[in-house]
């Protein structure tokens, strides 16, 4: 049986793991970590659970499929609920929007709140999913760097509907020739966010992610997002793969163009084939380090990072969700810090994920567990003692003027995560979430390939790859790996 080695036991790394053993490679999964799932980790505190990475979880039929590929039936593993609304969001001036998944419904609603007519919204919805219809099997299902992804109808069909997707103009532009409101302008450009980037850069096509939500919808995985990486280490365990923690590797060893090992700390390891769910930036520089690294790629702008308060709450707020965002009264100023001044605005947009809304055993009875979380700029030696306590405080005065209260009075337990640990626990490059930001009109085709052009055997995955960051694209990345690979050889 042919050997494969993947580095990084992140979801795509588990999810590549899975389908290689399904075409009958033995698989050894090494990780630095003591944990399987990556970003995908928990915290416990004083009887408070908290995801410490991803919330959003969109596109369920990704994990599922990696169960029945093995014929195991993925509700005896892991199970969630579609949810109803995707997000409550809340602005300064007293303005709340409850933005329900039912497409039909979201546009009644917006339509009274906002200065919106509801056919103009419907115009908007009908063109993002047109984007989505004409350009997901080319930018998300398939490899972008192989001439045959680029010879099929659909292909051409996309080639010659290009004024449809934008690719010229900023998402923010795209949205502000839609709409007057400026709070649905604001509504619809923090998609941006979705990878980790401006919507006053990133270009218009990027407006197909609300199709995501909207035609997928939003789902909640029982047990939290942790149960997500949780379930398919299982089934990788079960299936035989094999996982080699706190076992860091040192070096991809390459011989004559091909990558034939890896070196750890406990020794050498062979395969026929490597695929790595590290960033791709220390995987040229720490593991590749004599090897010739794609310069123009890795020198690309990274995206956005974060700082994350986890915050237990003695206290139940009914006017939250499970989603939640309240939103900077100068969005354009936040993003022109985050990307250009490489600082924090003083007026931060806030997200605020609240997983015992659903779950109820995340936090003690009558309390609940937050998730609060900043975009910032990823770590290039910023002051981050500084900028998390200016940030705390600002926060805490946001809540407090949107909500009516004072919540720091009702935090019981605290921790924070800003990009310096993000890079410590995930190896992500200063921190950032997404590998490069997609503020380029050609930044899919600048994302680095799934494989290497100059090593033979050697793929990527994960969110600093090819398609992207977030859950959805990190599998589509192990699906891609996979289906460049052949059966076991």
């Amino acid at each position: 049986m042919s050997k494969a080695i993947v580095i990084g036991a992140g979801i795509a790394g588990i999810a590549s793991a899975l389908r290689l053993r399904h075409k009958g490679y033995e698989v050894s999964v090494f990780e630095a970590n003591t944990y399987a799932g990556g970003k995908l980790h928990v915290l416990e505190r004083k009887g408070f659970r908290f995801d410490m990475g991803p919330s959003l979880f969109t596109m369920p039929h990704l994990v599922d499929e990696l169960f029945l590929l093995f014929g195991k039936e993925p509700g005896d593993y892991f199970t969630y609920i579609q949810k109803e609304e995707l997000c409550r969001y809340f602005w300064e001036d007293g303005t709340r929007f409850s933005a329900k998944a039912d497409p039909k419904e979201f546009v009644e609603e917006a339509e009274l709140l906002f200065d919106v007519k509801s056919h103009v919204l419907e115009r908007y919805l009908k063109n993002v999913r047109e984007k989505y219809e004409l350009t997901a099997e080319l930018f998300l299902e398939n490899s972008l760097h192989k001439a045959a992804t680029f010879l099929s109808v659909k292909t051409l069909r996309a080639v010659l509907q290009l004024y449809k997707l934008h690719l010229n103009t900023s998402l923010h532009k795209v949205n502000r020739a839609y709409f007057k409101d400026e709070k649905l302008v604001q509504l619809f450009d923090r998609y941006a966010t979705y990878n980790g980037s401006s919507p006053y850069s990133t270009p218009g096509i990027m407006s197909m992610i609300p199709h995501l939500e909207m035609h997928h919808g939003t789902f909640f995985p029982r047990g939290g997002m942790h149960r997500i990486g949780q379930s398919l280490f299982q089934l990788a365990e079960e299936e035989g793969v094999s996982f080699h923690f706190s076992e860091k590797v040192q070096q991809i060893i390459v011989e004559k163009g091909k990558a034939v090992g890896v070196n750890t700390p406990k020794g050498t390891y062979h395969a026929e084939l490597m695929v790595s769910n590290m960033d791709v930036y220390p995987t040229y520089r720490k593991l590749l380090a004599k090897e010739k690294a794609p310069e123009k790629t890795l020198a690309q702008e990274r995206s956005s990072s974060a700082l994350i308060f986890y915050w237990g709450m003695n206290h139940s707020f009914p006017e939250l969700d499970l989603h939640n965002i309240f939103f900077s009264k100068n969005y354009g100023k936040e993003f022109e810090y985050i990307f250009e001044k490489k600082s924090m605005y003083r007026d931060p947009t806030l997200y605020i994920n609240i997983s015992s809304k659903n779950h109820p055993s995340d936090a003690p009875i009558g309390g609940e567990n937050w998730f609060v979380m900043v975009n910032t700029p990823a770590n290039v030696g910023q002051d981050w003692e500084r900028m998390k306590s200016k940030c705390r405080e600002q926060v805490l005065q946001k809540l407090e003027s949107i909500l009516g209260l004072d919540v720091r009075q009702y935090i019981v337990c605290e921790e924070v995560l800003d990009p310096i640990g993000i890079e410590e626990r995930t190896s992500s490059y200063r921190g950032a979430l997404y590998g490069a930001a997609s503020n380029d009109r050609l930044a899919a085709f600048l994302r680095h390939p799934n494989f290497s052009q100059r090593i033979q055997n050697l793929y990527f995955c994960g969110g600093s790859v090819h398609p992207g960051g977030g859950i959805p694209l990190c599998l589509l990345s192990a699906k891609i790996v996979s289906e460049l690979i052949p059966e076991t050889i």
